[in-house]
């Protein structure tokens, strides 16, 4: 273990200053909403409502530092995949599907071959999603960029019936969290986890780590699921009260986002087992339950809340989708938040 604590601010990350200043240009923001803006800032996906009553929902968001690691691994088409998929799981949690999706890439001088992974990696998600890869802007930016390097967002715009929004406003004490697995760190909590692995560790990406079964490189490029065609189904039947996608802020920021007031999370750490990667990382960098738990998705990746009457139903629709779903917990009176218990 190493002996100095790490934590995501140590790294370079400081959510909490994030949140600090994302809470003073709110007012910027709520200027431009008119009535049609439906949910605005702190959800997943702004959605809108359009004059013929129907909605859009639209999310917009980046890789991080994962691409480091795909740079120095030298293997980009990952990264094309999870630009993609993040937005979709995003626009997911208020119940759209996807139309389309742009992206903005900028780098120093193109390099043919990354560029030809990364639109291979995108349209492979596109097409699995059923959305169109309408367009996007490459900017070249010499004196910008470093040799090598690059940078990737994307913008999505879905639809969703006015009826099926999803929105969290009708969950209540007692509804009950279901969680879904991740595959690896989706595309957040990488300064952290670059800082333990690169450094502490001295791995490189091609080091082959026992305990991961894998090489430090295919760990952390794992890929950034969508959740999308599982949880359909517990869309169309108006199972789901609220879904949180565990990005940036890790379970602990994420599930109160879609929380009304009078509510609160209480998770059962008990109920599922943390990947080996998010113990090796805590193990190495000395990292605290509660970091760990901000900046990290700890091996789930989305989180349900439905009715505790609908809750055997949800749980067997995303066995039969080849999910392996896990009864997290349940929504408790409180204020929006996270309570983490431990039953074993």
């Amino acid at each position: 273990m190493s002996s100095e604590r790490l934590s995501y601010a140590a790294a370079g990350v400081d959510i909490a200053a994030y949140e600090k200043v994302l809470e003073r240009v709110k007012p910027l923001i709520a200027a431009t909403h008119g009535r049609e803006v439906a949910s605005g800032i702190g959800p997943f996906a702004g959605v809108y409502e359009l004059p013929g009553g129907g909605r859009l929902a639209a999310s917009a968001d980046g890789v991080g530092t994962k691409i480091k690691v795909a740079i120095a691994a030298g293997s980009h088409r990952g990264i094309g995949n999870d630009i993609v998929n993040h937005c979709v799981n995003d626009i997911a949690c208020a119940g759209a599907r996807p139309l389309f999706f742009m992206d903005y890439f900028a780098t120093g001088m193109l390099d043919p071959e990354v560029f030809e992974q990364l639109i291979e990696g995108m349209t492979e998600a596109c097409r699995e999603a059923g959305c169109a890869l309408l367009g996007g802007e490459t900017a070249e930016m010499p004196g910008f960029y470093a040799d090598g390097e690059y940078d990737i967002a994307g913008t999505i715009v879905g639809v969703v019936e006015k009826s099926k929004v999803i929105d969290g406003r009708s969950i209540v004490s007692g509804d009950v969290l279901i969680g879904l697995s991740s595959d690896g760190l989706h595309t957040n909590g990488y300064s952290l986890a670059r800082r333990v692995m690169f450094d502490v560790c001295g791995f490189s990406p091609d080091t082959r780590v026992p305990e991961l079964g894998t090489t430090a490189g295919d760990a952390l490029l794992a890929p950034h699921r969508s959740y999308l065609k599982p949880v359909r189904p517990l869309i169309e039947a108006g199972l789901i009260k609220g879904m949180s996608h565990i990005t940036g802020g890790g379970i602990t920021e994420n599930v109160p986002r879609i929380l009304p007031e009078g509510t609160a999370a209480a998770i059962d750490r008990s109920t599922w087992t943390v990947p080996p990667l998010f113990r090796l990382l805590q193990d190495r960098g000395g990292i605290a339950d509660e970091e760990m738990f901000r900046a990290f998705n700890m091996g789930i990746g989305l989180v349900i809340v439905c009715a505790a009457e609908q809750a055997s139903r949800a749980v067997d629709a995303l066995t039969r989708a080849g999910e392996q779903p896990v009864r997290l917990g349940a929504i408790v009176a409180g204020q929006p938040s996270v309570q983490y218990r431990r039953t074993v």
